[in-house]
């Protein structure tokens, strides 16, 4: 029948999820290899903006609680070498995963460059925005707590890259743009996200376009 969307198979979703985990997996270790060798991915002539402020408490008390529940467990289950090996390898594995995570919001700032603006959730989204296709930049606060992150607005089809389900910067297109999110290509007219340094990002931007 046309005009019915088919419904996502099983096999198809756990290939979905597959996929993503894998695409986490990597972004992890990205993340890692770039804060190591001190390798932002920044473009050439370009300005760095962070984003990670509103999670970096969270992570970190994370991070810090599942450090030190290792040598905790691994003395509960020292007496069982087939425990014991397991739970210290998922252990030493969850931490490195949630350090990576951090850095990979630390090394893929949003950017504002000469070829327009890069905007990024962590390893998981990167946009490329050219100031040809950029219509206006703007502060616009936005709080909405689990909103789809592509929604009909006012000026179009708004791409929403929250942090804390928050947004404080709004970039409305001149012509639709599209991006990769996970395992589909989406349409946007705008992309709306949030910066650290609000006055700073729109400063830069004013060094570009009026």
């Amino acid at each position: 029948m046309t005009g019915v969307a088919e419904r996502p198979t099983v096999s198809s979703r756990v290939v979905s999820i597959a996929r993503a985990a894998w695409r986490a997996e990597v972004g992890m270790w990205q993340g890692l290899y770039r804060w190591l060798f001190r390798r932002p991915r920044v473009p050439a002539g370009g300005s760095a903006f962070s984003y990670h402020s509103p999670i970096l408490t969270i992570l970190v008390i994370f991070i810090v609680l599942s450090a030190v529940e290792i040598p905790i467990v691994d003395l509960i289950v020292h007496p069982w070498p087939w425990v014991r090996i397991p739970l210290l390898a998922l252990g030493i594995w969850g931490v490195t995963w949630m350090l990576g995570l951090l850095l990979s919001y630390l090394t893929r700032p949003h950017a504002v460059g000469p070829e327009g603006i890069r905007a990024r959730d962590g390893a998981h989204v990167d946009i490329d925005l050219p100031w040809e296709a950029v219509a206006s930049v703007e502060r616009s606060r936005d709080v909405l707590e689990k909103a789809p992150k592509v929604r009909d607005e006012p000026h179009g089809r708004t791409l929403a890259l929250r942090m804390q389900d928050e947004t404080n910067i709004l970039i409305v297109l001149e012509r639709p743009v599209t991006a990769r999110l996970g395992d589909e290509v989406v349409e946007f007219d705008a992309v709306r996200l949030w910066v650290d340094d609000s006055d700073g990002f729109l400063s830069a931007v004013r060094t570009h376009i009026p």
